[in-house]
């Protein structure tokens, strides 16, 4: 139980803006084992994101808008890391022609017409399906938001093992090499938590979040040879946006 807290709070001070307590040495010394609880930490941050939601629809507020105070509450709870994520990769793998300028663009803090297109896209269908998920219920909506928080923080975790660092510095390099124990447990505990959405929409969204982050997986070796902290925020980004449109397909 103190390992699997241990690692539950590493995983939300790396993926969240929430004040977690963390001694760092032991966490640092964790840092790519304790990746098998990024689900988790996903899931937490679902739930939380979630009251706001809760609280207006209680009120009668309109759906769609109290929908969009739950994806206002996942970006401040993640300070918009895998958004920024999703906007460097998308300027970076299409705005350069060879690896060494497309991760250059990746790291230049500006960002470009594709990286704008890709974050109008990805929260525009994210705010439609979070919409139609809440319009079926309290108990469908936050057991869909938990399955496709979790599902694309286990993406991040399988896609960091499978690829090689594109880059001797930065976040997935510093976080150390994945060991294939953390990304198949990160995979059971995203398959688990994504069951209480049923059975058949739970797997309805492993299976589509699962074929965005081995899309996004396969770009990003052929054009810059492996992955990045911004790689991992895009296969976020995108995993959840595919697994919140099968949500929402099976059960709205």
């Amino acid at each position: 139980m103190r390992l699997l807290l241990t690692d539950l709070a590493a995983s939300l001070s790396l993926l969240s803006r929430l004040p977690v307590r963390v001694d760092h040495g032991e966490a640092g010394q964790r840092s790519a084992k304790a990746s098998w609880a990024w689900p988790l930490a996903g899931a937490v941050l679902a739930a939380l994101a979630a009251i706001p939601a809760l609280a207006l629809t209680f009120l009668q507020v309109p759906t769609a808008l109290a929908a969009g105070t739950t994806l206002l509450a996942l970006v401040m709870l993640t300070g918009a890391m895998h958004e920024d994520g999703l906007a460097d990769s998308a300027d970076g793998l299409w705005g350069g022609w060879e690896p060494a300028r497309r991760l250059e663009i990746m790291k230049d803090s500006r960002v470009g017409v594709y990286g704008v297109l890709a974050l109008i896209i990805s929260l525009g269908l994210r705010w439609a399906a979070l919409t139609a998920l809440l319009s079926t219920g309290a108990a469908t909506f936050v057991a869909g938001l938990i399955a496709a928080a979790a599902i694309s923080r286990a993406a991040m975790t399988v896609v960091m093992h499978a690829l090689p660092p594109a880059r001797p510095d930065g976040l997935a390099a510093g976080v150390g090499t994945i060991p294939a124990s953390a990304a198949r447990n990160a995979a059971l505990v995203a398959l688990l938590l994504s069951l209480g959405a049923g059975l058949g929409a739970g797997i309805a969204a492993v299976v589509a979040a699962s074929l965005v982050a081995l899309a996004v997986s396969r770009v990003a070796r052929q054009k810059i040879g492996g992955q990045t902290g911004d790689i991992l925020g895009a296969t976020q980004q995108l995993s959840e946006t595919a697994a919140l449109i099968a949500l929402s397909a099976l059960l709205a």
